[in-house]
């Protein structure tokens, strides 16, 4: 798979960036409503030597959210579902001839290489893990909404504007080359100075700490009951 280019953008006024994917063309990448429910668990050695190297290996549960009129009672369906392994290297871990980036750009957008693959039985794998001594240590979950750009817009191949709602607020990840990122940024009010690195755990971190209370997991108030 090609290294992983991407940064994160925090959105203050969701009604605002709607308004600028609908000036832009965007386009939903599932049928539907679009958004997706996801639910992760990382995984870790008790010493947490993952971690400490840069790396993550997580499980991620998906459910796409049922199609259907608002307001109107929905047939009683099983949602569309599908659960992901990913292993992501560190971000200085990748090849030097997979750098395509100038050098003096490479730090402006988090660049790494990602593995994924599709599970039939998650659990299943969650038990072998937890057999070879790792532990499933931070779950968080968040909604997600994929949006691509029209064909018209040639600067926009191959980048994905993903809206993620969160416990700790709304962001946007732009995935994608460099030049089509920073292009996307500003055309939805950003700059290169509003670029977020940062994972959600580490997000997550830094808002336990704003608030002064203790980190657990970063969960919505409904799945914590």
């Amino acid at each position: 798979m090609p290294p992983e280019t991407e940064i994160k953008l925090r959105l203050d006024n969701l009604l605002s960036f709607r308004r600028h994917l609908k000036r832009l063309g965007a386009k939903l990448i599932l049928p539907g409503p679009g958004r997706v429910h996801e639910m992760n668990l990382i995984f870790d050695t008790p010493e947490g030597g993952l971690a400490k190297h840069g790396q993550l290996l997580r499980i991620r549960t998906e459910t796409s959210e049922p199609s259907g009129p608002k307001g109107k009672k929905r047939r009683k369906t099983t949602p569309p579902q599908r659960t992901l392994l990913t292993f992501k290297s560190p971000p200085d871990q990748l090849a030097i001839g997979e750098l395509t980036l100038p050098q003096r750009q490479q730090g402006r957008y988090k660049i790494r290489e990602e593995i994924e693959l599709i599970l039939t039985d998650g659990l299943a794998l969650q038990k072998i893990f937890e057999g070879l001594g790792l532990r499933g240590w931070f779950r968080y979950e968040k909604y997600r909404t994929t949006y691509h750009l029209p064909p018209r817009l040639k600067w926009a191949k191959d980048l994905l504007i993903e809206l993620d709602e969160t416990p700790i607020g709304s962001f946007v990840e732009l995935e994608g080359p460099g030049p089509a990122i920073d292009q996307a940024a500003r055309e939805l009010g950003f700059s290169s100075t509003d670029y977020i690195l940062k994972n959600y755990l580490v997000l997550y971190l830094d808002d336990c700490r704003r608030r002064g209370v203790p980190p657990t997991d970063m969960l919505f108030p409904a799945s914590r009951s």
